[in-house]
């Protein structure tokens, strides 16, 4: 039964959670095409458009029908200058689009490392919790095995040992949604570096070590190990 109810669990986060909604929503292409003001401006990554009608009194954290503000526009579209053009004018860099995502958490999920940069250095916060899964940018990029996100969240002092509702922190998340390949396996190292808790167990009372284990990841049951991990 314990397996079973991790097989659906996995099934459902590896598909993004679209049957229940989870999955992160940029912008259709029909939506991209009836955008105006600023929502079309941040689309196209037009600059000087911005500053303009944000100088003609336009909101920067106007909200489109899915809650995205023009700036989650932008990131979504991996528009830099124009994300960077709306931090400078004044938009929110921690507001949550209908799915409870921030720019920090859609860059991370995207591995748009300049764009990270862009939202940390903007005043996104890497220990805010997002999404339908009350997690963290940094538990969502070390599900994903984007190992230089997960070091700059880290650096940026995300919560290491922040637990999701679905029972599981960066750590075990690198493990049970991973592949045990080299990015993976690099995700769970700088994690267990930084400090992470090895022995954090599921709802199940499987710790990370125990989930590598059982899948076969020697490298990363090693790594686990050697920190202390039972």
């Amino acid at each position: 039964m314990k397996n079973f109810a991790i097989s659906v669990i996995l099934a459902i986060v590896s598909l993004g959670g679209a049957t229940m909604g989870h999955a992160q929503n940029p912008p259709t292409e029909r939506e991209l095409r009836v955008y105006a003001g600023l929502h079309d401006a941040a689309a196209r990554g037009d600059v000087a458009e911005i500053e303009k009608l944000i100088a003609e009194g336009e909101k920067p954290d106007l909200q489109d029908s899915n809650s995205r503000t023009p700036l989650h526009v932008a990131v979504f579209r991996h528009q830099h200058a124009a994300a960077r053009a709306l931090l400078r004018l004044g938009a929110n860099p921690n507001a949550l689009d209908a799915q409870r995502y921030d720019i920090v958490t859609i860059a991370a999920v995207d591995n748009d490392i300049e764009m990270l940069k862009i939202a940390l250095g903007g005043g996104g916060n890497a220990r805010a919790i997002t999404s339908p899964y009350d997690g963290t940018a940094l538990i969502a990029a070390a599900h994903l095995g984007h190992v230089e996100v997960v070091r700059m969240l880290i650096a940026a002092k995300a919560p290491l040992n922040h637990v999701n509702n679905l029972g599981w922190t960066a750590l075990i998340e690198a493990v049970v949604l991973g592949n045990g390949g080299a990015n993976h396996t690099a995700t769970v190292e700088a994690l267990v570096q930084a400090g992470a808790d090895v022995n954090i167990a599921d709802r199940h009372r499987t710790t990370a070590l125990g989930h590598a284990r059982a899948r076969g990841y020697a490298q990363i049951a090693r790594i686990l190990e050697r920190a202390g991990g039972h």
